[in-house]
C-alpha cells in the first residue's frame, strides 16, 4: 500500500533533498510540500496525504502550530517531526501537538523511509536517544503525575495491559504475542484507549504512560 507524503521545511534545499531520498522509496510517494506551517493547510486540500514530515522551526507558523492544525482536520495525516532541534520543551510540545513521532535530520535515509512507512500504520516513532531523553523529561514533571494516573484508572484491566504496552513501544503484533490477543482485537484495545484518555495516537498514549510512572 503506497504512503503519500507531504514534506514541510522552509529550507529549499533540505525539501529537495528529501524529495529526492523518499519520493520512489518502497511504498512512499511525495505528493506535496510547504516551506511554512501556514501553507500546509492548502498543500493539503490539493494533495490529501497520509503521512506530514514536519520541521519546527519555521519563519512563519511554527511546526508545533502546524501540527495542532494537521490534526484538527477531518481524517488528519499522521504527522512526524523531523529536525535538527531536540530540546526537551519541542519534543514534548510536538508530541503533545498531536506528532506521531520525532526524528532528527541526521538519521540514515532508510530509517526516515521506515518511519514514515511506520506512522502511515499508526506505530509511534521516536529516535532512540530522543525516546530515552523523553521519559527522563516526562518522568521528572510530577506535577502532572496524579492526572495521568487518573486517566490511565479509567481503562479496563485489559485496556490498560494494551496501554502499556504501548508505552513500551510494542507494535500491535508484539501486544497481540504478549497478551495471548488477536491483532484486530488489539486494534479494537487501541481504539478504545484512544478514546478513554482523550488522545489523538500512541505515541500521546506513551507519554501518559511514562508521566504515570506505570509499569
Amino acid at each position: 500500500m503506497e504512503t503519500r507524503l507531504v514534506i514541510v521545511d522552509d529550507d529549499a534545499l533540505v525539501r529537495a533533498g528529501l524529495r529526492l531520498m523518499l519520493d520512489g522509496a518502497e511504498g512512499i510517494r511525495v505528493v506535496g510540500e510547504a516551506a511554512d506551517g501556514g501553507e500546509v493547510a492548502g498543500v493539503l486540500d490539493a494533495h490529501p496525504a497520509d503521512v506530514v514530515l514536519m520541521d519546527l522551526r519555521m519563519p512563519g507558523v511554527d511546526g508545533i502550530e502546524a501540527t495542532r492544525r494537521v490534526r484538527a482536520r477531518p481524517s488528519p495525516p499522521a504527522v512526524v517531526v523531523l529536525t535538527t532541534f531536540d530540546t526537551d520543551a519541542e519534543v514534548v510540545g510536538a508530541l503533545r501537538s498531536g506528532a506521531a513521532g520525532y526524528l532528527l535530520k541526521d538519521m540514515p535515509p532508510a530509517r526516515i523511509a521506515a518511519a514514515v512507512r511506520a506512522a502511515a500504520s499508526g506505530e509511534p516513532v521516536l529516535a532512540p536517544d530522543i525516546a530515552r531523553r523523553l521519559m527522563d523529561t516526562v518522568a521528572a514533571g510530577g506535577g502532572e503525575v496524579r492526572e495521568a494516573r487518573a486517566a490511565l484508572g479509567r481503562l479496563t484491566g485489559r485496556e490498560r495491559d494494551v496501554a502499556l504496552e504501548i508505552g513500551r513501544g510494542s507494535s500491535n503484533a508484539e501486544i497481540g504475542r504478549r497478551l495471548y490477543l488477536s491483532v484486530p482485537t488489539v486494534k479494537a484495545h487501541v481504539s478504545s484507549v484512544l478514546v478513554k484518555l482523550g488522545v489523538e495516537n500512541r505515541t500521546q498514549v506513551a507519554l501518559l504512560v511514562q508521566q504515570a510512572g506505570a509499569d
